[in-house]
């Protein structure tokens, strides 16, 4: 419940990773008492909170100890997927705001979410929930070329494209031990196009898109994403229809609120969803870029929300363009790292982090978390936000042997 203009309202936040700590800051910039939860001691969350607890965010029945202990007005998370479940039910327990087990489900597990959708009529890719590796061959054999998923996982943990029964053989074991709720995973159709994100707020009355990207690849691991560029519209795809087919997507599945991150591509005319999540898009996008596309902070009226506050959602200003991407250096051994601080004061940069530290071996990313490093820039023009870019990757470099 809000304790009005001037009181302090007790927020449990739970995960505390790198990307959790935007909606840790923002709530302790608004005068709340912040909880928050992670796994490990040194949770980089955990230094912009009140309190720190160390809690696996898949226990349910420890981070509900740790509720009561404390005694929320609120509990949440924002980019982190593996939350989502937990939040929902500790919120159920306690009798505070929040979007319903069932619905969390509907989020996170990927076969709950692909059967949804289909059975909606959304355009899906061909599925199938296997429990051993003789089921995914099965799947495989029927369908050609597959991903092969974790049930509920996050990052692209255990994500791998699968293109013969030996694949599937290699890689089972690595992709299931990433399912959470169950022994199994989900194959899918492999769907060669074109991929999108869709960032969206939905309060209780409306539902607004706050930023688009187009996404590319690593050439060496085309299940990890190296660049997003978002920008108000597309001279080669209709950002209206995407944008329209989110909503009602979000809609569809019942969501009451929250914050959303989809994944789409594009084939033959269609957008074929890959997967939609109520948090935030990751790396900063639904604390940072979202705001810079859409002007509205979709965390702060989050946060309103769950709070009881009646919002009024009014987009400030928007820019045209804006870039997630993430470096590529040369593997090996880290021996200098230069040009951060630098790099940092260039036009446009909202952020730049790197991952590594001297003396670490750098190798290839194999999932979203082991990438190197990121940077996040915007410009008014695609021209000014590419000049901007190729400044970044001229200034910061990581130099290995």
């Amino acid at each position: 419940m809000y304790k009005g203009d001037n009181g302090m309202a007790r927020v449990m936040v739970i995960a505390g990773g790198t990307w959790q700590c935007p909606i840790v800051r923002l709530a302790k910039s608004k005068g709340h008492y912040v909880i928050c939860s992670n796994l490990y001691e040194d949770s980089p969350a955990f230094q912009y909170a009140d309190i720190g607890v160390v809690a696996n965010v898949l226990d349910k029945k420890k981070n509900l100890e740790i509720a009561r202990e404390y005694r929320p007005d609120v509990v949440l998370t924002e980019q982190t997927d593996i939350a989502v479940s937990t939040v929902a039910y500790l919120a159920e327990e306690l009798g505070i705001k929040g979007i319903g087990s069932e619905i969390a489900a509907r989020f996170t597990n990927k076969y709950l979410m692909r059967k949804f959708t289909d059975e909606a009529g959304f355009a899906s890719p061909r599925y199938a929930l296997c429990h051993t590796k003789e089921e995914a061959g099965e799947f495989l054999h029927k369908t050609g070329r597959s991903i092969m998923k974790p049930l509920d996982s996050q990052s692209s943990r255990g994500v791998h494209i699968v293109d013969s029964a030996e694949q599937v053989n290699m890689y089972f074991e690595d992709c299931i031990q990433y399912s959470n709720s169950e022994e199994a995973v989900i194959m899918e159709e492999y769907i060669d196009g074109i991929e999108f994100t869709v960032d969206g707020l939905k309060t209780e009355d409306t539902y607004y898109v706050t930023a688009i990207s187009e996404k590319e690849h690593y050439e060496y691991n085309a299940s990890v994403a190296k660049r997003l560029f978002f920008s108000q519209s597309n001279e080669r795809f209709d950002y209206e229809e995407l944008g329209r087919i989110n909503t009602a997507m979000v809609s569809a599945m019942g969501l009451p609120f929250g914050i959303t991150h989809a994944e789409y591509k594009y084939k033959d005319g269609k957008f074929y969803l890959i997967e939609i999540a109520a948090r935030g898009g990751g790396t900063r996008i639904s604390s940072d870029i979202a705001p810079l596309m859409s002007g509205i902070n979709s965390n702060e009226i989050y946060l309103e929300i769950l709070l009881g506050k009646k919002v009024k959602v009014i987009p400030g200003k928007k820019h045209e363009c804006a870039v997630l991407g993430f470096f590529d250096f040369k593997p090996g051994k880290v021996v200098k790292i230069e040009g951060l601080e630098k790099a940092l004061k260039l036009p446009g940069v909202v952020d730049i982090g790197i991952e590594v530290a001297v003396g670490d071996d750098l190798g290839q990313a194999k999932d979203d978390r082991s990438r190197c490093g990121y940077y996040l820039i915007y410009g008014e023009s695609q021209k000014e936000l590419e000049d901007r870019e190729q400044k970044v990757k001229n200034t910061v470099k990581v130099i290995t042997e």
